[in-house]
């Protein structure tokens, strides 16, 4: 424990140093390569509003279809990087907004329910916890063979905590594929930095439970009021 606080700034600030340049990536896939992939889109649509060969119409819609696919995977994909509302709006509508996008991708749904008030988090934590949620529904996606997961967030003056649960097929912890353990290390770890805690569970043919745990600190009562002035706004 002692070797990982003496590590705890420097691992902080590459974090935060990752984050930034994510942040700089996201930007340009949502402006640049999203854009001009939409701009390829709606001309694939024109030309085949000007065809009349049954033929080459059809091999042009099959071409549309692919890359509007291909966009809602770049839309995904940049919001996975970084999510735009986590800044603005907070956590609980990043997560909401995320999830929207994980559905239309995935065909898993995700029920979320929220007890409380949201409280605002401090952005690293907020990054943080963002995080870890996210890969817990990524590794849902990829391992649990699911068609629901189920997200809880309960808010209280002191902390707030999350359990996800996909409801798959489980695993057994210590039997896990390389990828898969260190995905679930890493979990941990970040939420060990932003001074939370992150514990998993799982049970073959019972799915996996993700519980999440993050203090809240001397938050003022003006950032409360913006929490639910954004919310208010969704």
């Amino acid at each position: 424990m002692g070797l990982l606080s003496a590590n705890q700034p420097i691992s902080s600030y590459i974090i935060q140093t990752q984050e930034e340049e994510i942040k700089r990536i996201a930007l340009e896939l949502h402006e640049g390569v999203g854009q001009n992939l939409y701009s390829l889109y709606t001309g694939l649509q024109f030309i085949e509003a000007g065809t009349g060969q049954p033929q080459l119409k059809s091999y042009i819609q099959e071409m549309a279809r692919l890359m509007e696919r291909t966009i809602q995977e770049i839309r995904l994909l940049s919001v996975e990087l970084h999510p735009p509302s986590l800044s603005s709006l907070g956590l609980l509508p990043a997560i909401k907004s995320y999830t929207k996008l994980f559905t239309s991708t995935f065909g898993i749904l995700v029920e979320i329910e929220s007890k409380g008030d949201e409280r605002p988090i401090a952005e690293q934590s907020n990054i943080a916890v963002f995080r870890v949620c996210q890969e817990a529904l990524a590794n849902a996606a990829k391992y649990a063979d699911t068609s629901r997961i189920s997200l809880q967030f309960s808010w209280d003056q002191a902390e707030v905590n999350i359990v996800l649960k996909d409801f798959g097929k489980g695993f057994d912890y210590d039997e896990s594929s390389p990828s898969q353990s260190s995905g679930l290390a890493a979990m941990k770890e970040r939420m060990l930095l932003a001074g939370g805690t992150c514990a998993i569970s799982s049970k073959i043919g019972e799915g996996t439970t993700i519980e999440i745990s993050l203090p809240l600190r001397g938050d003022s009562g003006d950032q409360r009021r913006a929490i639910v002035d954004k919310n208010s706004a969704c």
